[in-house]
């Protein structure tokens, strides 16, 4: 990698409940607070900035990804996409779409409150594993196939000039970009963004910050690298875990940086040349950055029930 190194003295822990697969940061600047799930021990968690101080809200109920809604969330997991209410009630909204099933990873909401989610059949085991697509959810409820070819999808997120929308394909070690219209929802033109370096690890999660540079968690990498929007290293941001998954800004500035952690050992045969599953720290905190750098706050969804 090139570009500034920010070694991990700047990286502190700040929560540790050995998260399997710690993912999806989202925070909430009216309720001053992160929310960030374990998608594969099944738990769902808040922290509080100004009391420093985290909560398990929700377990036995698999949440992949998540997204502020008009009332509650829409979440989405390897059932579907669905409406929750933040207590005890759930919807499925989309079990399939277009007859394609919804096994489903990231997502996020767009300025008009529709939610961007991709889907993913990644199996080591075989050669000939289904692609995924990616799928856009309208404001009403109804789901369509805005792309396909997809080994796994993961992160998303927005330029701040709302043309460009960034999303990650971790087993093809590629960040794309699309042409993004914010009145349509409508994309197109999709093409390499960053193409991640066998022995860079995989790119996971991401976040777009206010002057428009992505950041994106790097999978066996132990770090956050962020690139500038020609698609280039500015700087690389190490982290103590192996497997670094995702990242969001917060804070009362958006200058803090959280960022999630995974403790179960996976996708190990696209690891890098020389990695050993069995020494140093694998993950499962959930860490605090500040740079001095500002975030933006992701869209909230505005999406109905189906008729």
């Amino acid at each position: 990698m090139i570009g500034m190194m920010v070694s991990t003295d700047q990286v502190t822990s700040i929560a540790d409940y050995h998260d399997l697969c710690g993912e999806n940061p989202l925070w909430d600047a009216a309720g001053q607070r992160l929310y960030w799930t374990d998608m594969t021990g099944r738990r769902f968690y808040s922290y509080d900035w100004n009391a420093r101080l985290s909560t398990i809200l929700k377990q036995e109920f698999e949440i992949c990804g998540a997204a502020f809604n008009e009332h509650g969330w829409v979440i989405v997991n390897s059932s579907g996409i669905w409406l929750w209410d933040g207590g005890g009630r759930t919807e499925l909204i989309a079990g399939e779409v277009d007859g394609e099933r919804c096994n489903m990873n990231d997502c996020i909401a767009d300025p008009q409150g529709r939610l961007f989610a991709g889907s993913w059949f990644y199996d080591p085991n075989r050669e000939d594993y289904p692609l995924g697509h990616l799928i856009r959810v309208d404001r009403d409820g109804s789901a369509k196939i805005v792309d396909e070819g997809i080994h796994l999808a993961n992160g998303l997120g927005f330029s701040p000039d709302l043309g460009t929308l960034y999303f990650a394909d971790s087993i093809a070690r590629l960040i794309f970009a699309y042409d993004y219209n914010a009145e349509t929802g409508e994309i197109r033109n999709r093409r390499e963004f960053v193409r991640v370096p066998r022995d860079s690890g995989l790119p996971d999660g991401l976040t777009v910050d206010a002057e428009g540079y992505i950041w994106c968690a790097h999978w066996f990498g132990s770090c956050v690298v962020r690139y500038d929007p020609d698609g280039k290293i500015e700087r690389t941001l190490s982290v103590p875990a192996k497997q670094t998954s995702s990242i969001a800004f917060g804070g009362p500035d958006l200058t803090d940086m959280f960022i999630t952690s995974a403790a179960l050992s996976d996708s190990l045969p696209l690891a890098p040349p020389g990695y050993d599953p069995e020494s140093g720290y694998i993950g499962g905190r959930l860490y605090h950055a500040n740079l001095g750098i500002k975030g933006r706050e992701e869209y909230r969804a505005r999406i109905g029930k189906t008729a």
